[in-house]
């Protein structure tokens, strides 16, 4: 059996609380002005914002607040605390201002405290018993909690929006970044040169997009892609100087001066879990073919010719960027390199090739290419004899030997080769 908690304020009679009431709506425009003209002695750093009738909001936001109070107080205390909405926006303003929310609340004490001394004058004007007075003092503790709540979510808002707005420009200053030097906006008329690049060639709206992120710009980045590992996957936590547009099919993040020492193990423990590859590092500017080249090797990754499962530094792979992505031209200049092979099997063409390349990049005798490949020296030599056969005098022209070996480590990229 659940046993109901005696309310000492509903044993006051009904008159009393009315009487209570009426004086107390009576003092709430004085009260409220002393309140604020206290609030303004305590913390003069408080920016008085008007109304549209001309009327200090924070004025208007302590009287609400009494009235609503004192209105809760006559229906009984056990119903549901109204607030007024003025207080999300007073918390809207400190998260705009970029401002905390601990000044607010001391305020919001100073003012709860200021008016409790007035309503206990009150109750003991009319009479209302000390217990009931208590259980009023704790109602008001929580009528100051709602208040609060009002002001976090009206500055979460404001957080959320501002947030929103950051990424917003963020997303617009990369897209400039990655424009091409000819799809950049120039001004015409008088002046348009000067008008167009700054002193260090930086033209002007992408600067302004900068400084109003509080980006400074760098004088080399370097851009990088990413796969997802998941379609809700949690962003990489780069730096707050690492741009990140996570919009994208494949996110793309600018990082500044990433040349600098320590840069490099920062992102690949940010970027932990996720696939992708950063690109060189290029002036800021340029920041397009840091892009371009990034881009390059995730696609090999998505073909499975470059590893997984980390941030890639597209400059330890130049070989297999060189080589891979135009496949057609080195299709064709395979063909017609490797084209003494056709009469050969597949694996005995195979075996010719990995000897034609090992002979190719070391120039070495039969048991330095048979230490490499795993294989009798007499196999090198009987080998090098077929391939001099089938290749004749172009063995001897360095144009001959360079396409040769361009097209066979490309094979050994694609894993054709080992």
């Amino acid at each position: 059996m659940v046993t109901a908690v005696r309310s000492a304020w509903r044993e006051v009679p009904p008159y009393q609380v009315r009487q209570f009431a009426v004086l107390a709506l009576d003092e709430v425009p004085a009260l409220a002005q002393d309140i604020l003209r206290e609030i303004r002695h305590e913390y003069p750093q408080l920016p008085l914002v008007p109304d549209e009738f001309g009327e200090p909001r924070a004025l208007v936001g302590i009287r609400q607040s009494l009235e609503h109070f004192v209105a809760h107080m006559t229906s009984g205390l056990d119903g549901p605390h109204v607030h007024p909405r003025v207080f999300q926006e007073f918390g809207r303003g400190e998260g705009m201002q970029g401002r905390s929310l601990d000044a607010l609340q001391a305020i919001y004490r100073l003012g709860v405290r200021l008016a409790w001394r007035r309503l206990a004058e009150i109750g003991q004007q009319v009479a209302i018993p000390a217990p009931a007075m208590y259980e009023l003092a704790e109602s008001g503790f929580e009528y100051l909690d709602g208040l609060v709540a009002e002001s976090v979510r009206g500055y979460a808002e404001a957080a959320a929006r501002q947030a929103g707005e950051r990424l917003r420009l963020q997303r617009r200053l990369m897209e400039q970044l990655f424009a091409s030097p000819g799809k950049r906006p120039r001004r015409s008329g008088a002046g348009a040169a000067d008008a167009a690049d700054g002193a260090d060639g930086v033209p002007p709206a992408l600067a302004e997009r900068a400084a109003r992120i509080g980006w400074p710009l760098p004088e080399r980045v370097a851009v990088a892609v990413l796969l997802r590992p998941a379609r809700e996957a949690v962003a990489p936590a780069v730096a707050p100087d690492v741009l990140l547009d996570m919009e994208c099919e494949r996110p793309r993040m600018v990082v500044p001066e990433p040349d600098a020492p320590g840069r490099r193990e920062l992102l690949g423990r940010a970027a932990a879990g996720w696939s992708g590859a950063i690109g060189p590092a290029v002036p800021l500017l340029d920041a397009a073919k840091s892009l371009r080249w990034a881009g390059a090797a995730v696609d090999l990754t998505e073909r499975g010719l470059l590893p997984a499962g980390e941030l890639l530094q597209c400059t330890e792979h130049t070989e297999a960027l060189v080589l891979l992505p135009p496949e057609e031209l080195i299709d064709d200049l395979t063909r017609r390199c490797l084209a003494p092979l056709d009469s050969c099997g597949p694996t005995h063409g195979r075996r010719l090739a990995e000897t034609l390349l090992a002979w190719l990049e070391t120039r070495g005798g039969a048991p330095e290419i048979a230490a490499r490949l795993g294989v009798h020296p007499q196999t090198v030599r009987y080998r090098l004899r077929q391939i001099r056969e089938l290749w004749g005098g172009e063995m001897d022209d360095p144009d001959r030997r360079f396409e040769l070996e361009l097209v066979l480590r490309a094979r050994r990229l694609r894993g054709e080769l080992s």
